[in-house]
């Protein structure tokens, strides 16, 4: 039975796609099967795992609207172990069409339980918003990840999305815990930087992941490459800080 671990947070531009893609990946090295969700319709995280949106014959949108097996959609990657669930600009405006479906909220769930026993772990990557898809993925998942960027506005919207948690935890999914938090594009040089981390730490406590991850090049290259950082520059210290904390997600996923 597959763990699902949604990432998500409603603030765009905080590496959420990138923590899902890398994270994905450094699982998938270890010999697990993993599958990655792309439930954003800017479709970044298809791209950024080495799929053309434009040639796509099925995506995500055919899951949820039309019932399509999600077995019949997910296309392998350039990473061993790793399935892509893909996206395209199909899915904009999807949540109209799903408001009116029975249980609109467990569209998502019940359609990821077909592959349940496929994947050891599967990420969804949420769009940078609290709507009818992040709905879908938290009344999914097992739990969620947080990226959080190491800057001023860090804590902007994110009371929101913590109300957002526990409304779907007393309605639709009682089991739904914050698994992790991400400090990402950290720049260890900034007075700043250190100060949002520590409020950070105060309000997450040991949920937030020792090892941030910093401002690297190569992280933002790799997706141009279609292939994760730790593809593209494995030595790289964006590469080294994603295979870390996918450690200690194991650690505590797993107990090892």
């Amino acid at each position: 039975m597959s763990k699902i671990i949604a990432i998500s947070n409603q603030k765009g531009g905080v590496g959420k796609t990138t923590t899902a893609i890398n994270m994905s990946a450094c699982i998938a090295a270890t010999g697990r099967k993993v599958l990655l969700v792309d439930l954003d319709p800017q479709g970044n995280a298809t791209t950024g795992i080495g799929i053309d949106k434009s040639k796509l014959e099925k995506n995500i949108y055919d899951v949820l609207l039309l019932n399509e097996p999600v077995a019949n959609v997910v296309l392998p990657t350039q990473v061993e172990n790793l399935d892509v669930l893909p996206c395209n600009k199909d899915l904009v405006g999807a949540e109209i069409p799903m408001s009116g479906f029975a249980k609109r909220e467990f569209v998502l769930k019940t359609a990821l339980e077909s592959v349940a026993d496929r994947y050891d772990y599967v990420f969804i990557d949420c769009p940078p918003s609290l709507g009818l898809l992040t709905l879908n993925a938290l009344t999914a998942c097992d739990g969620v990840i947080i990226p959080i960027q190491s800057e001023f506005f860090a804590l902007e919207g994110l009371s929101q999305l913590i109300y957002t948690i526990r409304l779907v935890t007393k309605h639709t999914n009682p089991d739904l815990k914050v698994k992790g938090v991400v400090m990402t594009m950290y720049d260890s040089r900034s007075i700043l930087t250190r100060q949002v981390t520590a409020e950070i730490q105060k309000y997450f406590g040991t949920a937030v992941y020792s090892v941030p991850v910093p401002r690297n090049i190569k992280v933002t290259e790799a997706p141009s490459f279609g292939v994760p950082v730790s593809v593209h520059a494995p030595r790289s210290s964006g590469a080294v800080a994603y295979q870390r904390i996918t450690k200690q997600f194991l650690a505590r996923e797993e107990g090892n």
